[in-house]
């Protein structure tokens, strides 16, 4: 577990440090899909999708 902790935090950097560039290269959106699959398989998961789905109801409950 604290070894993909450490490689989740390393990603969410690098990705952090590519979009603040500028300039989204092939490398980066490897970066990027590489820290999504570590996210989808941490501790973390649940809650992520848990915000995101709460997220998605109250935009789909707006009316405009």
């Amino acid at each position: 577990m604290a070894v993909s902790i450490s490689v989740v935090l390393l990603l969410v950097i690098l990705a952090v440090v590519f979009l603040r560039s500028g300039a989204l290269k092939a490398s980066h959106a490897v970066v990027c899909a590489l820290l999504g699959f570590f996210l989808a398989s941490s501790s973390m998961a649940p809650t992520i999708h848990n915000g995101l789905t709460a997220t998605a109801d109250i935009v789909s409950g707006l009316r405009p």
